[in-house]
């Protein structure tokens, strides 16, 4: 198991970390606990992706991402997709599949779409990506990626 090099594999802006597990082919699950917090974003990204300075979450840029700020809910797509939700998720689920190119979040508990990537390329391997916020976020709810689905 290789260490994290401070100096390449560290956000040092974006308050996010990446799932320990990636995968570069099939379909890949997992759901994260989002209650009680209230900036985030989740999703996706390439595990080669700029981890330094002011990063734009975008497809184009390997994040295929979701969240939450400062009231509003976004897709980091190009442009950015603002939404609307009728209930605020308590737990999202990301469901990708590489060969089809698709990348799509869903409220757990009311099973409701939220947003959907379709028709992406993708090249190289995926890894689960949690983030609380561009260098600040002053609710100490923690992000919790779920092993219990």
């Amino acid at each position: 198991m290789k260490g994290v090099d401070g100096n390449k594999d560290r956000f040092d802006e974006d308050l996010g970390v990446l799932g320990k597990d990636g995968f570069s082919s099939g379909c890949f699950y997992f759901e994260v606990q989002v209650k009680g917090q209230t900036q985030w974003h989740l999703g996706v990204i390439r595990e080669s992706v700029n981890r330094k300075g002011l990063i734009s979450l975008s497809p184009e840029n390997g994040y295929w991402t979701v969240g939450l700020r400062y009231g509003e809910y976004r897709a980091r797509d190009s442009p950015d997709y603002s939404f609307s939700l009728s209930v605020n998720p308590r737990r999202v689920g990301v469901f990708v599949d590489y060969e089809k190119g698709l990348v799509c979040f869903n409220d757990v508990e009311s099973m409701c779409h939220i947003h959907s990537f379709t028709d992406q390329s993708f090249n190289e391997k995926l890894c689960p990506f949690v983030c609380l916020g561009y260098r600040w976020n002053v609710n100490p709810t923690p992000l919790i990626i779920c092993d219990d689905y």
